[in-house]
């Protein structure tokens, strides 16, 4: 039997920016929420790495300068309504609730005025900031004020398995001749027990990060394998834009499952990219030199090592930033001198990485997806915002913009007649175990994975061919039905669970880099 069989008025989950902002603008409504996340602590996500800041707004800005930025960046294939709606209603989302709410400390300048920075891709300085820790900031205030109110019933070490829905498991076929599919919760695996719970949901949001962790190399921590994208998917929601995989062009080159981010506020604050031969080349790549958009800085990396044979490239901040860099940055000057790299007297060795999904749910500027009661925020969900690439620092501001648009539009939507019907939850069937056959074997979990993550570095990654995707389909189909099968005979766990996710994610994104022959942003196809 499950441990039990929870009814909750919004089940969100996903305890980042956008997961936490949801919660607390839906609690503070008067509604009840509970959150849940896969890891220990509510922190264990992308949202705490996030070194660079948050777009606030320059002074005297008008708010078209911001949306030119993002669709340059975006190679104009952004959605305009969301970018316009960022551009405007951002700043007031910042104001209200990390400045007002919150009381987050960002960085001030000597006047006591806020010290905004500049990043690659803006035209000017706009982006709030707490040192190279801004997420980590943002992410101690939003936890104590999520965990501090009674309206939310934080879970965790909970791993999402599936949504719920009206059309593929209600047993009453009054619901399967229903034109509108309605999502109705999800089924939860209970780490801690072993065991799948239901929980039963009027709305659902889904706010669980990015995909980053199906590539070799990645910046995203250990939950970020699409398990929102792909949950909606199987549930029949519409997805968009998964051929659109940003690469971070500065991530610390050394051995690690996660590689460390070297914020792009470094090449802001004036350091330029060398080469192995000591040359700054970005002036040859882009009349932006180092401040250039994203996709372009991190091609340009790649050409310079291929063209030299080299593993890495370097970051030269001793020479070109004037700013204290054991202060200004003191994560990336501590996480260098752990590695022996002391980057007040030297260059920092970087390469790139895969780092933010630009695709993901489709979503309208509330949160809705095309899936009744279903909501999504964050990095898991497209706004078309980013268009075929992120500008920087815009992601933290997406998902705290999002995060409180959608718990404004469930709070405004919810009532008595709104709820799920009675008949609808009864007719909901706790989890039935697929099969007995104990036969996970941590030996073949591991090497599925290792393939994945080649496969999708080497056929998926910052250069892509026809022939290269069709290897890269092939290879992720075949994964992806051998699962299907072993995840229908043997009993759940967490690391199936997860390499279930990350598969149908690889082959998601897969496909939708085969179907798009253009070349855009990050999605950069070689014609052969």
């Amino acid at each position: 039997m499950n441990s039990y069989r929870l009814k909750t008025q919004v089940l969100i989950i996903g305890t980042g920016i956008a997961g936490s902002t949801a919660a607390l603008t839906l609690a503070d409504a008067g509604l009840e929420v509970t959150l849940i996340t896969a890891d220990d602590k509510p922190d264990g996500g992308n949202t705490t790495l996030a070194q660079g800041g948050i777009v606030y707004k320059a002074e005297d800005e008008d708010p078209r300068d911001l949306e030119k930025d993002i669709l340059t960046a975006g190679w104009k294939l952004n959605n305009p309504r969301a970018v316009r709606y960022l551009a405007r209603k951002g700043p007031q989302a910042v104001e209200e609730m990390l400045l007002e709410r919150l009381g987050v400390k960002f960085a001030l300048s000597e006047d006591g005025s806020y010290d905004l920075i500049r990043e690659g891709g803006h035209g000017k300085g706009r982006i709030l900031h707490c040192a190279d820790y801004s997420g980590r900031a943002i992410m101690d205030k939003l936890m104590a004020a999520v965990q501090e109110h009674p309206g939310i019933n934080l879970l965790t070490r909970r791993t999402a398995v599936d949504l719920l829905t009206s059309h593929h498991h209600a047993n009453s076929l009054e619901f399967k001749y229903q034109l509108t599919n309605q999502c109705c919760g999800a089924y939860i695996f209970n780490q801690e027990l072993g065991q799948v719970e239901t929980i039963l949901a009027d709305y659902t949001l889904l706010a669980t990060g990015g995909i980053g962790q199906i590539y070799l190399h990645t910046t995203n921590t250990s939950s970020s394998i699409g398990s929102g994208m792909v949950m909606a998917a199987r549930a029949k929601a519409k997805t968009i834009n998964a051929e659109y995989v940003q690469f971070h062009p500065t991530s610390l080159f050394h051995r690690a499952h996660r590689k460390f981010l070297v914020s792009e506020a470094v090449r802001g604050a004036g350091a330029k990219l060398i080469n192995s031969k000591g040359e700054a080349f970005m002036q040859r790549y882009d009349s932006r030199a180092d401040l250039a958009p994203r996709d372009i800085v991190t091609r340009a990396i790649q050409e310079e090592m291929l063209s030299l044979g080299d593993d890495c490239v370097y970051l030269d901040a001793v020479n070109h930033v004037s700013r204290d860099l054991e202060n200004s940055f003191p994560t990336i000057n501590a996480k260098c001198l752990e590695i022996g790299v002391d980057m007040t007297k030297e260059s920092i060795p970087v390469v790139p990485a895969a780092h933010y999904f630009c695709g993901g749910i489709l979503t309208d500027v509330r949160g809705r997806t095309t899936l009744s009661r279903l909501y999504a925020g964050g990095e898991c969900s497209c706004t078309g915002v980013h268009g075929a690439n992120r500008l920087a620092s815009t992601s933290l501001l997406e998902g705290l913009l999002w995060g409180i648009s959608a718990g404004k539009d469930i709070a405004g939507r919810y009532s008595k007649k709104t709820t799920l019907s009675r008949r609808l939850a009864d007719s909901i069937p706790d989890w039935v175990n697929p099969g007995d056959v104990k036969n996970e074997d941590p030996a073949l979990i591991a090497q599925d994975w290792a393939t994945l993550r080649h496969t999708m570095w080497n056929y998926v990654g910052i250069t892509r061919t026809d022939a290269r995707l069709h290897r890269a389909f092939d290879d992720m189909r075949s994964l992806y039905r051998h699962l299907q099968d072993f995840y229908k005979s043997t009993p759940m766990s967490k690391d199936i669970i997860d390499l279930f996710h990350g598969a149908y994610a690889a082959y998601i994104v897969t496909l939708a880099a085969l179907r798009n022959t253009e070349s855009n942003g990050c999605h950069y196809r070689i014609q052969q």
